[in-house]
Formats: C-alpha cells, structure tokens, sequence
C-alpha cells in the first residue's frame, strides 16, 4: 500500500484501520466475544472510507469498506474447482455406522480402534472460498461436485467471512470449505419481515439461505443474516497444514474463520454414536438446523491410505437424523376453535413418518396462509416437524395436484357453537364471537387456567377437562372451584381416591401468586414475562383492573397492542364477575412489591445449562426472572452469569471461555435463600 502521491502517515494509517476493523470482525463473529462497541467500529470504518475517498489508490479488495457495494450482475459466471467438492455417504442408524467404521478398519488393515472428527452437519449451502496471499480472491458454490457458480460479489457481504486471513504462516494459496447458512433467529426476523411487507415467506432457513447467495444483486444480500461455518479445505500451496482434521479447523479458526464450537474427537466408533445421541438430543436448542452428524477419520494420513470411491471419501461418513420434511396428501380440513376464539384451519393428512414420529396432522395457521400456500384438498404437501413444534404444511407440489382437487373454504361461523367468525382488519386470524357460551373456547381456557404455569392444578387433565364441559358439570373457570365429590366419583376412570386428590389439587391451587394468577387468566398476548412485569409494576390486581391503555404502556415490555388486550379484558362484565367469582371461591395471593425500586439482578443476563436436581429448569428461571433478571438460551460476552450443572456441554465451555462466573445449583439455591425464598 505505497504510492508517492499518497502520504506515508495516511497509507500506514489505513493499513492500521484495516487490521483494528478485521481484528473487530474476528472477534465479533467468530470469537462472539467483541471488544470493540458498534459506534466505535462504525467511527473507525468511517474514517477509512474517507480515507478510501480521498485517496482512491488505498482501496483494496480486502478493505472492510468493499464488502458491498458492486453492481448488479446479469449472471453468475461458471467456476471450476482446482480439487472437486465430493458429497458424503450416508448413514441412517447405528448398524450402519458401524458397518462403516468396519470397511475402515478392514481397508487400513488394522484391529485398531480408529479416531474421528464429529462434526454437526449444517443444513445450508455448500461453498468454496479460495484465497491468494491471505486475501479473498473467489467464491464459489458446490454445484455439481467439478463446476459451481462464481458468488464471490455475495460472499464477501457476509461478516464471518474473512476478506483478509489474520495471523502468518498462511499458504499462498488456501481453499477452505464450509457451509453458508442461516440461523433459526435470523431466519424468523427474516420472515416476519416479509410477512409484515406482504412478500412471499421462506419455506426453511435452507432456503432462505440459498436464495440469498443466489441474488445477482448483492445489496440484497448483505441484508440477510447468513453465517459461514468453515469445515475443511481444499487446495493447499506453500505450506504444510497439521495432521489431524480437528487440528486443521483449529488452524483455520486463528486465521480468521468461525468453526463450530460442537466439534469434537471420538476415540472409537462406539463414542461416535453417543455423540450422535447426545446431539439428537439437544438439536432443538441449537441456534442453527442441522441434519446429521459428519464422522471423518481424523488422521490425514489414514485419510490418504483410505482414498476415495466413485464421487464420496472413503474415510467420511454423514449419519442422518430423521427427515423433519417429508411429503404426503392433504385428505381434508377441519377447523378447531382456541381459548381466545381463534379459528385455526388443520390439515388431516395421509399418515407420513417424519421427525421421528408419524403424522396425520398439521397446522395451517389461518386464511392468509391458506392463500399464501395456494393449498387444494387433494394436494401433495410437504410438512416439516422439529422437536415438539406442532407438523406444518409449508409448500405444495403443484406438479402432483390432481383434477378433482377443491378449494378450502373457510367458515362463516363457528363450527362448535355456530356463533359468526369474525376478523379484524389487520388480523391475519378470524375468530368465533362466541366467547365462553362457546363450548371450545371454555374448554381452552379452563386447560389453560389449570397449566402448570398458570395455576398448576395437578390431576386435571385435557381429558378430564373436556369430560367436565362435555358432562355439563363445568361452565366456567371459577366453577372448577364448586365441584363436588359426588359429582366427581360419577365420571369414568374416576375413583373415589382420583376424585379427591383433584380437590385438593384445587384447595391448594387458590393459594398462588398475582403474576401466576394474571397469566392464568389468558389475556390475549399476555404470557409469563408480561403478567410478571405487570404484576411488580402495579402491585396488586385492584389497580391493574382500573388501569387505561396510556398507563399500561409504562410497563416494561407493553406496547399499545398488549395494552389495548389488557384494558379490554378488565372491562368487560363477564371477566370482572369471574374474577370476583374467583376470589370469592378463595383464590388469594400476597402483594407483590412494586417495580420502583431496582431489584437484585436487574439488567444481569443469566443462562440455565445441565440438569438441575433440586429445582427444575422452569423454576429456576422463574426465581430469576422474579429477581429481575433475563434468562437466555445461549452465552454470549453478554451473559452477566451461568448456573451449570450435571451434563453441561458447549455452554459451560463458552463461559470458561469468556470468563463468565459460573455457579453449580448449591450455589444458586443459597443465593436464593438469601434473597428470601423459601426453597
């Protein structure tokens, strides 16, 4: 970066601003650990581009100023691959992970345990990043193995990918492999985006993903939340990497590039296999979809003995977990009516096996969704179910609906009370006017009211709940309370013993606490955290019930929408006579103390990890949350504390890593105690 025209304090200068601002990107996307604050990086990017602007010749092609900003392109050139991007075997149980590891040992000639590399297998876009001298000089897409699309312009927009690699000893020439993708917070901002704007939503994050790396402008682009996960390399020129795969991505993390931090070493095949079980298992509460688990042989040079066949490595194997896709036919629809009269339109569906389950139904949301899918009875659809996520429909087959397919028509009353469906401009959902003279919407309600958030009224049922409706013993919430014994012993699979454990369960449920009693209500849009917050602030119920919509908006977290619901709800006749009902049947609760004064952990954010034995997870937070604090999911160099306890992985790992006090469930239980709990 030298020119006579240029003076040497202004080249030396923005060669310094270069390596603050890539040193800033590193630790922020990388490292989630940044040390540098937003407005001070946005000062010193500044200061380059006005730089850049007054000297052109500083420009470079790895400048943190020249992530965006190209024109347009008409077309993605084509790119061929110095070393083919090959694909993966698969593997779909135990035995045939086994039988691998078996052909591995077999062709190595060895009894020998072997050692593998256990990577989580991202659910994105394959891609090819090759650079020249530490610098970026091309991206490109898998495609088919030997020719990919040229998306360097796209690539660089993206902030986990290093435009220059940090550190020396970097080859003249390096191709490191990875995996664009998007991750699941992301991928719902994103949508709820296009929602909102009335554009077409993502199917999945896979998707979404790959259509924004195919943008031929990449402005586009740079506005979706894409990551890239490096996972192995290709051509490498000038230098001698490590011998081991594991030791290769460690190697690849200093220069720069963001490994997954779930990444471990098995010390045999049967370790592989737990690791494959311990990751199903916490799949979910990963921030990112992945399908499967990649096991490569670690060793590089068993690598080389072990070669390749036909188009995949020999010494690698992808073990899948269970599609969470699948397709089958839309039989029929039928409409289901919620706790606050929502109509909710459900697919029943031809019984398909995907996540691990069979299905048979699925959500369809609303009439919006209904339009947005262009969905017929008759269609083949494909459903995606996640953990305990309820299956949804989320595409069609249009090339496979048949003639006699027909449109969904959406009610015009309720089909349980037949009281009007109503929507609200607005409102993507309809719903049945009928409130509680709708045996559905008490029903809903009375479950919720006795959820074990709520009011936690142990033995009563959805079933149960539903035969008390059904039976005519129950009209209200309040009338859970006024249930007698004999009444009771009457009902099927009732007993004399069932029976009276359930009124107990209900003597002991009217001693609770305001936010629990608030939430148990089910005013629309007021979950756990806004009851809590609504609670602390007003104290008790009598001043929140006289409370207006221009007050409640005060509130931590009420907006004008939840103050509307809220106002609404306490005005209305029938819900002031329920909670009287209610209080009257001796539901009661201490005050609770107003939100004036600070408490203990306000502003703090905390994260639960491991199993805890004396309290379960929900209680936990919920101490926390009562003392003011925000519980996480995820650590981040914005995690104030994290209680671990036994089995506590890539959590702890990351607050070891950051030096963020962590505390055992000892430690917590006596803080709580000296915070005044009773546990």
């Amino acid at each position: 970066m030298t020119n006579k025209k240029i003076p040497s304090e202004k080249c030396e200068r923005a060669q310094e601003l270069h390596e603050i601002l890539q040193r800033a990107n590193y630790q922020y996307y990388v490292l989630d650990n940044p040390e540098l604050p937003d407005a001070e990086y946005d000062r010193r990017l500044r200061e380059l581009q006005e730089l850049e602007q007054e000297f052109p010749e500083l420009v470079t092609a790895d400048s943190p100023t020249q992530r965006v900003g190209a024109e347009p392109l008409s077309s993605f050139a084509e790119v061929r691959h110095e070393v083919p991007m090959l694909s993966l075997d698969n593997a779909f149980d135990d035995e045939e992970l086994l039988e691998f590891d078996r052909r591995v040992r077999d062709r190595l000639n060895s009894k020998e345990a072997v050692e593998y590399a256990c990577e989580p297998k991202l659910d994105g876009i394959a891609i090819s990043l090759l650079y020249r001298d530490g610098v970026l000089e091309r991206a490109a897409t898998r495609g088919d193995g030997t020719t990919g699309e040229d998306i360097t312009q796209n690539v660089r927009t993206i902030g986990s990918v290093p435009l220059r690699l940090l550190d020396n000893g970097v080859p003249e020439v390096l191709e490191v492999r990875g995996e664009i993708y998007m991750p699941k917070e992301g991928f719902a901002e994103l949508n709820k985006k296009a929602a909102e704007a009335g554009e077409k939503t993502f199917v999945n994050p896979r998707n979404a993903a790959a259509g924004s790396l195919r943008q031929l402008d990449s402005r586009i682009t740079a506005k979706r939340p894409l990551q890239l996960c490096a996972y192995g390399v290709g051509l490498v020129e000038g230098a001698t990497l490590p011998g081991k795969h594991t030791e290769i991505l460690q190697q690849l993390n200093q220069w720069g590039f963001r490994i997954n931090s779930e990444m471990a070493v098995a010390e045999n095949i049967q370790a592989c296999i737990d690791y494959h079980q311990k990751l199903g298992e916490k799949r979910e509460q990963l921030p990112y979809d992945i399908d499967g688990i990649v096991f490569k042989v670690n060793d590089i040079g068993l690598q080389r003995r072990l070669g390749f066949v036909a188009r995949a490595p020999r010494w690698a194997m992808a073990y899948k977990f269970p599609a969470q896709e699948e397709m089958t036919e839309l039989l029929d629809v039928e409409f289901q009516v919620g706790r606050t009269g929502a109509v909710t339109p459900v697919a029943r569906l031809k019984p398909v096996f995907v996540g691990g389950v069979t299905v048979s139904n699925a959500t369809l949301h609303n009439r919006d969704e209904i339009e947005r899918l262009g969905v017929k009875i008759g269609d083949t659809v494909v459903i995606r179910r996640a953990g305990d996520v309820i299956p949804q429909v989320v595409s069609v087959v249009e090339s496979k609906r048949p003639k006699n397919a027909r449109a969904i028509e959406f009610p015009t009353h309720c089909p349980v009370c037949a009281s009007p469906v109503e929507s609200t401009p607005g409102e993507a959902v309809a719903r049945c006017s009928g409130g509680l003279i709708c045996k559905a919407q008490r029903k809903q309600a009375i479950k919720h009211f006795a959820s074990r958030k709520a009011m936690d009224i142990d033995g009563l049922g959805d079933k149960l709940v539903e035969q008390l409706v059904d039976e005519g013993l129950l009209h209200s919430v309040s009338g859970l309370y006024h249930l007698k014994l004999e009444e009771l012993v009457e009902l099927e699979r009732m007993g004399q013993k069932s029976a009276q454990n359930l009124l107990d369960a209900l003597e002991h449920s009217k001693e609770t606490t305001l936010p629990k009693f608030l939430y148990a209500l089910g005013i629309r849009e007021v979950g756990e955290a806004t009851a809590r917050n609504l609670a602390r602030y007003y104290g008790d119920l009598e001043p929140l019930m006289q409370a207006d919509e221009e007050s409640l908006q005060e509130v931590e977290d009420v907006g004008p929408v939840v103050a509307h619901f809220v106002a609404e709800f306490f005005q209305q006749p029938h819900a002031q006579e329920e909670i009287e009902a209610l209080r009257q049947s001796g539901v009661h609760w201490e005050p609770e103390e107003q939100g004036g004064e600070e408490q203990p952990l306000s502003g703090q954010t905390w994260v639960l990890t491991g199993k805890l034995e004396t309290l379960s997870r929900s209680e936990a937070k919920d101490y926390l949350q009562r003392l003011g604090a925000k519980v996480a999911g995820s650590v981040s160099a914005n995690t104030d504390s994290v209680v671990a306890g036994p089995g506590a992985g890539s959590k702890l790992n990351k607050a070891r890593e950051l030096d963020i006090p962590v505390m055992d469930e000892d430690e917590l239980l006596t803080m709580l105690r000296e915070r005044g709990f009773e546990i």
